[in-house]
This record gives structure tokens, C-alpha cells and sequence, in this order.
């Protein structure tokens, strides 16, 4: 089966890591056809395992690699087609859409807060099959209300975020 894994503070805040050597890891630890989609953690890979088993595998071998806590997130090719195929937005030219992948209720917990926010005229958020989205005004990502939360500690093992564009690119390249 072909996954993508989500790293969680990939080149942020001082955890910083070649891609490469991310891929050196998980072609370590058993993937096969291992590569990297941008320097902000997209690792696209094959493998019999499922999701679910190849969570802990991966977190552990990455920890152990680069000396730090990983959070990562794996979602088969089915489901990432799944999250592309069910956007509720358009594609607007001065806004970005963003996919959290996170479980059902961190993405119930992501509404609440969004609901809770302040000054989010121009923003829109909608669950759609257990996936949070989130459109935004280009610029306004971590300066609005809502967009402060993704650096919440709480929530560091629960979620990450991608751009709707990194979505379909991993689409493209797994194809």
C-alpha cells in the first residue's frame, strides 16, 4: 500500500533535519520506494503494514534518530485522495485552504476553538467526514486567532497541517 507520513515541527523551531536522512530512517526501518515532498515532512512510502501499526515503528525510529519527540501521522494514498476529494472550498486567488489531519475528535476540538475565536469574518472552517478545513486570507495564517492555536503544546501530539496545494502534490506524485 502507498501512505504519506506527516512529521509534526519538521524544520520549525529548531528541530531541523534534512529530508534525505528522514528517508534513510523510514527506508531503515522496512518502507519501500521511500521520498521526500518538500522540507516541511511529507514522506511518501510503500509498505504491507497498515497505518495504525506503522505509527509507533515510525515515531520510535525517528526519536531515536534525530533526538527528539516525533509526532507523525500516516494516512494511506485512499484516504489522502479522500481529504482532496472532499475540500468544501473553492480555491480563492488571495486565500489559502488548509487539511488538519488529526483523529475525529481532535477535529471536533478544532471547531470549538475555531468557533471560539475571535476576528474570523473573512475565515471559514468545516468538518467534512471526520477532517477539519480551515480557509484563510493569504498572510493572516498565524497572525489570526485561530491560527495561534496550531502551536499549542497541548495539541502537538494531535494534529499537523498541510496547505491544500501540498495535498494534491502528494496526489500527483504518488500517481
Amino acid at each position: 500500500m502507498k501512505f504519506c507520513a506527516f512529521l509534526r515541527g519538521v524544520n520549525v523551531n529548531g528541530t531541523s533535519m534534512k529530508m534525505k536522512d528522514v528517508c534513510d530512517v523510514f527506508s531503515k526501518g522496512g518502507m519501500q520506494n521511500v521520498q521526500s515532498l518538500l522540507a516541511s515532512g511529507n514522506i511518501l512510502f510503500e509498505s504491507e503494514n497498515d497505518a495504525e501499526a506503522l505509527k509507533p515503528i515510525l515515531e520510535k525510529s525517528m526519536s531515536e534518530a534525530f533526538s527528539y519527540e516525533a509526532f507523525l501521522f500516516v494516512r494511506s494514498l485512499e484516504e489522502i485522495e479522500a481529504i482532496a476529494e472532499n475540500m468544501p472550498f473553492k480555491t480563492k486567488e488571495d486565500f489559502h485552504n488548509y487539511v488538519f489531519i488529526s483523529d475525529k475528535e481532535t477535529s471536533a476540538e478544532l471547531l470549538t476553538f475555531f468557533e471560539n475565536a475571535k476576528n474570523k469574518e473573512q475565515e471559514s472552517a468545516k468538518i467534512v467526514k471526520d477532517v477539519f478545513y480551515w480557509q484563510t486570507p493569504k498572510g493572516n495564517t498565524l497572525q489570526s486567532d485561530f491560527g495561534k492555536i496550531l502551536g499549542k503544546k497541548s495539541l502537538k501530539d494531535k494534529l499537523t497541517s498541510r496547505n491544500f496545494n501540498t495535498i494534491e502534490k502528494i496526489i500527483a506524485k504518488q500517481k
